[in-house]
């Protein structure tokens, strides 16, 4: 095959893979002297992280300190001891608790890569260990044109998320004023000056370029990368690793002038972004699947197992081993016109006082407040009984105006818009509204008896709906007394159906807390690495707070960076 390859190159590291993992992991090798290439195989930097919200779970992080925020790595541990269970892997989380903070510090001192301090709570802060703030940071709003040219080549925002292509910033405050335009002058000024400013850069620059949460994240590690003369190459992709005396040397990639060669004098780094889109594996690792169950990920469609694949080939370990394969996430498919869709990720609108979420037969299953992967995981466990993993959002006219439900936009919005796709189901009585959505009207209106009851006077004793500090955090503080709570009042009503999803996958390669890939008896595979995704999450398969992908992901590419420059953390 030798005489097909169009070209080779030479480099110290190469990354395969375009996220916050394989360009923390890419600075910090660069910053320690070692000449690095990163290739991806979409057109657009920037992987699952471009997409997300840009949060990083570090505790210990120096935002809090300086806030006089009191935590201590003795909760931190026990928080996600409970977390982890039987998962629990001592040796990566003293590491991870270890380095978060010193990466927080050295991004923030060494890059472009700004971060604020989030006012999130744990997703389960009654536990032991949990915290009600401080463990969580976003990434700072950015100017994208700081790129110059090569914001071109920065994977946009997930397009669902967008207004007309216009981020929010991920504090709350910004979606504060949207939601209020119709009934504050202060919101509507706010608003109509976003609106005139990002149509103005439409016009300029053909997307939005004053970016929030990961596509700012993104942007600003890559603007560090690029100015470090560490090459993006889009476009590429890897197609089997070079190994060489039982280690491995390089890669074979394919671009678009065709096969080459890049060799790697110290190692290649694996930051593929998981197998989300790998059907195949999702089929044996996802349960709802295995059943038939539709799933439907936001994340990039290039996220399908290459860097899996070709570590196996060279005796990689893999396993589907952990209680939940993925970072579960409720999401709706979306008619984007002309035959398109996009999915729409539940990250808001579940919390809102007078939505709730049933089943096929009408009835609530979990506390539609707690967070994106504990109310999937109750979708998966509840279509063990009833089939399909799915459930409807429903609510009244008045909720749906004020709120908004999913992809459908609050008033001043024409509701029609939704309702004439089919994106939304509606009828003037939960009975009409069942058959149109297709569920149980008995049941359906049964639970809306049940629920309103306490709902009147802000209780949830099925399920104790607003009795966390998390449950609260995302709903309506103006309404009284529980911000997640109200009964369902006159209709017209609307139903929206969600279906699995997920934010990325949660099982991968096994490595040690270094980076470097583990095969046959746990023994290092000689010059392969992963990171982000492609590895196993320390969280052990479950979900403890806002960040614990990024957090850990970015934690773990300074540390494997260090490593590969021979400098110590």
């Amino acid at each position: 095959m030798a005489e097909e390859r169009v070209g080779s190159l030479d480099c110290d590291v190469l990354v395969v893979g375009s996220g916050a993992g394989g360009l923390s992991t890419a600075i910090t090798a660069r910053k320690g002297g070692l000449d690095v290439v990163v290739i991806e195989k979409e057109e657009f930097f920037g992987g699952t992280t471009a997409f997300s919200g840009g949060v990083l779970w570090i505790p210990g992080n120096p935002h809090a300190r300086k806030a006089g925020i009191k935590d201590s790595r003795a909760a931190a541990r026990t928080y996600l001891r409970h977390e982890a269970g039987n998962y629990f892997d001592e040796e990566a989380v003293e590491t991870f608790l270890d380095a978060g903070p010193r990466m927080l510090e050295f991004f923030e001192r060494e890059t472009e890569a700004k971060f604020v301090l989030s006012g999130y709570p744990d997703y389960h802060p009654d536990v032991e260990g949990g915290a009600l703030i401080g463990r969580s940071v976003t990434a700072a709003p950015y100017d994208a044109r700081r790129l110059g040219p090569e914001i071109t080549r920065l994977r946009p925002p997930l397009e669902t998320i967008t207004f007309i292509g216009m981020m929010f910033n991920s504090s709350n405050e910004d979606l504060k004023h949207f939601f209020k335009a119709t009934r504050s002058l202060k919101s509507a000024i706010y608003v109509g000056r976003r609106l005139a400013s990002h149509l103005k850069d439409l016009a300029l620059y053909r997307r939005g370029v004053q970016i929030t949460s990961g596509n700012a994240l993104v942007a600003r590690l890559a603007k560090t990368a690029l100015d470090l003369g560490i090459p993006i190459r889009t476009g590429t992709a890897a197609e089997r690793l070079l190994i060489e005396d039982g280690a491995v040397r390089g890669l074979v990639v394919k671009a678009a002038s065709g096969e080459e060669t890049i060799r790697a004098r110290r190692a290649v780094v694996l930051a593929c972004g998981g197998f989300p889109h790998d059907p195949e594996r999702i089929a044996r690792a996802y349960p709802h699947v295995a059943r038939g169950s539709r799933h439907l990920s936001p994340t990039p469609a290039g996220n399908t197992g290459d860097g899996i694949r070709m570590a196996e080939a060279a005796g990689a370990a893999f396993e589907i081993r952990f209680p939940n394969a993925a970072a579960w996430m409720p999401v709706s498919e979306v008619p984007l016109g002309g035959g398109r869709t996009g999915v729409f990720p539940h990250l808001v609108d579940r919390y809102k006082p007078g939505i709730i979420a049933v089943n096929r037969h009408g009835r609530r299953f979990t506390n539609e407040s707690n967070s994106y992967h504990d109310t999937g995981a109750a979708m998966i466990r509840d279509s063990e009984a009833n089939g399909e993993a799915a459930a409807w959002l429903i609510c009244d006219h008045a909720t749906i105006r004020k709120y908004g439900l999913g992809y459908a936009k609050p008033a001043p919005v024409p509701i029609q818009l939704y309702t004439r796709n089919g994106y939304l189901k509606t009828g003037g009585t939960l009975a009409a509204l069942a058959k149109a959505a297709g569920i149980d009207a008995a049941g359906l209106e049964q639970t809306v008896k049940d629920y309103n009851l306490g709902a009147v006077r802000g209780e949830d004793p099925a399920f104790g709906r607003g009795s966390t500090a998390f449950n609260r955090y995302l709903g309506d503080p103006e309404h009284k007394p529980n911000p997640n709570v109200a009964p369902i009042g006159a209709g017209p009503y609307y139903a929206l159906k969600l279906v699995m999803g997920d934010l990325g996958t949660f099982d991968g390669l096994q490595t040690d807390p270094l980076g470097r890939v583990l095969g046959a008896g746990s023994a290092p595979i000689a010059g392969l690495y992963a990171v982000g995704n492609d590895r196993a999450s320390v969280m052990g398969g479950n979900y403890p707070g806002a960040g614990i992908t990024l957090g850990p992901i970015m934690t773990f590419g300074y540390i494997t960076g260090c490593h590969l420059a021979g400098r110590a953390l």
